[in-house]
């Protein structure tokens, strides 16, 4: 099979606050080369990196706020987050653990750090990507996929380090998440020296995160903490060189290939469709979620 080559390496750009509780980079919709058609069906991607927030009484984060047409996808790597949906979604994130929630039709929504990790504050990283869904499912009825960490498909790489896989395959094996089109979502877990190959579709879209360390693709392509990894449509395997002990978070998806009309929390196929999410929402038809 062909080699999936680097298309860029984008550096993070400057972080800013959602809320008061999430402190992220913004790498989707980002540029020509990151725009939600290019990433398609990845539409944002926010990451957290470490950042230590101090101990407060009243948890940070965000209040209520709606969604429609897609889904959120959250994964917590250091610190907890609790959260809460008008379909009666909700719960806490540990560390390691992955929220799955398809807004779908339309949900009220809020997340903020844990109470008792509040309490006490500490590291928090974390990535929330958005994965839209296709235009069938977009007004289908909301769902939510609490995936804790141990009901990850783990696959041992032996010295290597292993594969935590959420959404998708690998080596034959499954994750946990049910997906509305084909996704592939996995994280790298490599100790120093450690090789991992991939596959994927030439025409998937395809990306890499380093959250931890620092790794080489392909043998030529060295890729610092904190930076993100685009492939090109060409080809299908490519490779993972760790150069210490990293973490890469590493995502394909099939292209839906479907007009998309995003506006601020609603991700629809046309204008119309967003105007009518607004008169949904403040009709009251997305539920009642206290703030």
């Amino acid at each position: 099979m062909a080699t999936k080559k680097v298309e860029i390496t984008v550096p993070p750009r400057p972080a800013h606050f959602v809320g008061d509780g999430f402190r992220v980079h913004n790498f989707i919709p980002g540029g020509s080369r990151l725009d939600m058609k290019r990433m398609d069906p990845f539409i944002m991607l926010d990451y957290n990196s470490k950042y230590n927030f101090g101990p407060t009484k009243v948890p940070r984060g965000v209040g209520v706020h709606p969604h429609r047409g897609f889904e959120t996808v959250t994964i917590a790597y250091q610190g907890k987050v609790e959260h809460y949906d008008s379909a009666g979604g909700g719960g806490i994130i540990g560390e390691g653990d992955v929220q799955w929630m398809t807004a779908a039709s339309g949900v009220l929504h809020k997340e903020f750090h844990e109470s008792e990790w509040s309490k006490k504050g500490g590291i928090f990283q974390m990535v929330q990507l958005w994965v839209n869904l296709p235009a069938k499912y977009k007004m289908s009825t909301p769902k939510y996929q609490a995936i804790a960490n141990s009901d990850m498909a783990k696959i041992d790489l032996a010295e290597n380090g292993c594969i935590e896989l959420i959404a998708g395959d690998y080596q034959d094996q499954k994750g946990p998440a049910t997906t509305f089109s084909p996704v592939h979502m996995m994280n790298a877990k490599l100790k120093k020296g450690g090789k991992a190959e991939f596959n994927f579709p030439a025409h998937f879209n395809t990306a890499a995160l380093v959250i931890e360390g620092n790794i080489i693709v392909n043998g030529e392509e060295k890729v610092p903490t904190d930076h993100f990894v685009l492939f090109k449509n060409e080809g299908e395997t490519f490779t993972i060189e760790a150069t210490e002990d990293s973490i890469i978070l590493i995502v394909s998806g099939e292209p839906l290939n479907e007009p998309i009309a995003p506006h601020g929390p609603f991700v629809m196929n046309t204008r119309e469709e967003i105007v009518q999410a607004f008169d949904d929402y403040n009709n009251g038809k997305f539920g009642y979620l206290e703030d």
